[in-house]
């Protein structure tokens, strides 16, 4: 029965309720710091719900719409644990919006809400409407500063964001009508039995890749991500950059694998075209990303690159004959150090921000002199983004880029490679703009304590992960172990 399996969605039920919580204890209380206490407390609760469907692995439930297994339940724990850094890093942002922290705090929840059941997803029905739950509500997020950039960069995203939803919708339509069905493994039956690439087949297929290279800022759907992350408040950059993407790499590797997975001619198909957008989208990311000068644009074109080696996994992840759980777990712990980085980034950028009042590379001169454990965390976090020891960063593309060599994407690796090496030009500028220039003030950069944990939080596991990589490769495998072809 489907009361029976609602514990399946234990998660998004009582992160729902905290959301409505927040909404009800905003109206009648007026000190607001109880309302970030309540987020964190929600993420933690459904943190502990999820962490106890974790044995429940290949459960399919509500007639096969959403699946519990540890792939997904993997990344709603990484969503859950982006929302609650983000709530963190938002301690003193939110006085820029003091009248609307409730609703700020309630959309940012029922955006990670959208996020965890899209993961879980595996109907085109679902994952269509898991998705645009969480996109109307980052649409609203990206807008709550209501200046004229937020409220640019708002219109921006919607109304790009509503062109790559009918695309994606189109592509579903089209396979809908193909294969008679919209479950992803009735999906997957109907091509095992095909022997031949179909113009209509072929067609849905670029078109789904199209609707979520949106998500994943895929060139040539990457537009809206500079204008976005500069307007937008710097707390949902953040978010934005790690828990959306981390969601959409994953329910399009849900749908990659699990419909359009077999037969081999299939995969090798969207494996070609996942190789070509790669090697663009990373080309394009770091080459733009040069000549910024305000650094959440700077951290926009750095995001696109990054998706760029992502999809280099998922390149070799197609070129492989039954499926390679290796690549597989690749792409999830480079997801998994990348959110840990960006996210890290993010925190320190937003506590240098509110005291210089600017996001231009230029005023982060002498940094260092004036508060250099954040321009140490900070360039901690920007060596692990250029793939450096001793970070995360390093052992996430060793990873990937290895998969890609034994898969015959040498090539790719290669092109990967170089940009890597264009990459440090901008993240080592901003480095040495900050230790090695003169500050304009002396006044000291301080911050409060729950950012000064969230950036602790990042910087120690960033650094764990680069040395000793062992626990967290084991927990990506767990998390690929049940999942796939």
């Amino acid at each position: 029965m489907l009361i029976d399996e609602m514990k399946y969605i234990t998660p998004e039920i009582s992160l729902l309720c905290f959301a409505l919580l927040i909404v009800v204890v905003d109206l009648f209380v007026t000190r607001k710091g109880v309302l970030p206490i309540l987020s964190v407390i929600g993420a933690l609760v459904a943190a502990f719900f999820t962490v106890g469907l974790w044995g429940n692995g290949g459960i399919s439930a509500f007639n096969n719409m959403i699946a519990i297994d540890q792939f997904g339940l993997f990344f709603k724990l990484l969503i859950l644990a982006s929302l609650v850094l983000v709530v963190m890093a938002s301690n003193k942002y939110v006085l820029k919006f003091e009248k609307f922290q409730g609703e700020y705090y309630a959309v940012l929840m029922l955006s990670a809400i959208g996020l965890m059941l899209l993961v879980s997803a595996v109907n085109l029905i679902t994952i269509y409407v898991s998705l645009e739950l969480s996109s109307i509500s980052l649409y609203a997020l990206v807008s709550f500063l209501k200046d004229k950039a937020s409220s640019e960069a708002g219109l921006k995203y919607l109304i790009l964001g509503a062109v790559a939803s009918a695309i994606l919708l189109y592509g579903m339509a089209l396979t809908f009508g193909l294969t008679g069905s919209t479950g992803l493994t009735a999906i997957a039956d109907y091509f095992r039995t095909s022997s031949t690439a179909s113009p209509l087949l072929l067609t849905g297929l670029v078109l789904i890749i199209a609707g979520f290279g949106f998500k994943i800022a895929s060139v040539p759907f990457q537009l809206w991500v500079p204008d976005v992350y500069e307007g937008a408040p710097t707390p949902i950059t953040a978010y934005l950059s790690v828990a959306s993407k981390a969601a959409g790499f994953a329910v399009i590797t849900r749908i990659l694998m699990t419909a359009f997975g077999q037969p081999d001619w299939l995969h090798a198909e969207w494996a070609i075209i996942i190789a070509v957008l790669a090697a663009l989208t990373m080309t394009v990311g770091n080459v733009t990303a040069l000549v910024q000068t305000n650094i959440k644009r700077l951290f926009g074109y750095s995001s696109i690159a990054q998706a760029g080696y992502l999809m280099v996994g998922l390149a070799a992840m197609g070129m492989a004959t039954q499926g390679n759980a290796d690549i597989r777990s690749g792409i999830i712990f480079f997801l998994f150090s990348y959110t840990l980085t960006n996210l890290g980034a993010f925190i320190a950028i937003i506590a240098i921000s509110n005291k210089i009042d600017s996001d231009q590379i230029a005023d982060y001169t002498g940094m260092g002199k004036r508060s250099p454990l954040l321009a140490g965390a900070l360039t901690l976090f920007l060596v692990s983004l250029t793939g450096l020891p001793p970070t995360a960063g390093l052992i996430a593309k060793i990873y990937i880029f290895n998969g890609a060599v034994d898969q015959g994407l040498l090539w790719l690796v290669v092109i990967a490679v170089i940009n890597s090496v264009i990459s440090a030009f901008y993240y080592f500028r901003v480095v040495k703009v900050m230790w090695m220039g003169e500050p304009a003030s002396q006044d000291k950069v301080t911050s409060s304590w729950p950012e000064w944990t969230a950036l602790a939080v990042c910087c120690i596991m960033v650094v764990i992960i680069g040395v000793a990589p062992g626990a967290f490769v084991g927990l990506t495998q767990a998390a690929v172990k049940m999942f796939g072809i």
